[in-house]
């Protein structure tokens, strides 16, 4: 073949003629290295939600599990009437202090879903405001699965990461993790 050839030319189905074709419509930024690694990478993004998307639409629900301490929830939720449930039982009849209330419900508060999606929860371990926690994660997570654009919200208010603070273990020797036995001179 010689240099001189144009696109014209060419066979339509080479590498060589859909380069040109994107280079003559104005999108050279997408042919740089950077440019085709982020587009893999929202691919697989995107791959991700549409593989949640079609669970969800198989059975209605999209899915987040969330962690706090020893407490593990695992969170359903669909659009819907606005129903919470946690472990069979309203929230307010669940979580009795206002504060793990308000942790419970912050993601669907941020992302403006609060009273338009039915959530249900299975939560176990840990006390009340380990489970607050992980019922902020798994929610967190559910809503990100159900539509990527709460992403940034959610980032933004630290809801899609894990704390990951716990207990200190006890040492030997001692009364407690830090606490030691009471001195005694005499």
């Amino acid at each position: 073949m010689d240099e001189n050839t144009t696109p014209e030319t060419t066979n339509p189905d080479s590498p060589e003629a859909s380069l040109s074709a994107d280079l003559t419509l104005g999108s050279a930024a997408a042919a740089t290295p950077e440019a085709v690694e982020s587009e893999t990478k929202t691919k697989t993004r995107r791959q991700i939600n549409y593989i949640h998307g079609e669970a969800a639409k198989k059975y209605g629900w999209w899915w987040g599990t969330g962690r706090r301490k020893t407490a593990v929830a695992r969170v359903r939720i669909r659009p819907g009437s606005g129903e919470f449930k946690i472990n069979k039982r309203s929230v307010e009849s669940y979580f009795t202090e206002p504060r793990d209330r308000a942790n419970a419900e912050a993601a669907l508060q941020a992302t403006k879903t609060l009273g338009k999606m039915d959530v249900q929860v299975n939560v176990k371990g840990g006390g009340y405001a380990g489970q607050a926690g992980a019922v902020l994660l798994g929610v967190a997570r559910a809503l990100r699965t159900y539509d990527c654009a709460h992403e940034d919200v959610l980032r933004d208010h630290g809801y899609l990461t894990r704390d990951s603070r716990r207990v200190e273990r006890k040492k030997y020797g001692q009364r407690g993790a830090r606490r030691l036995f009471q001195f005694s001179k005499r």
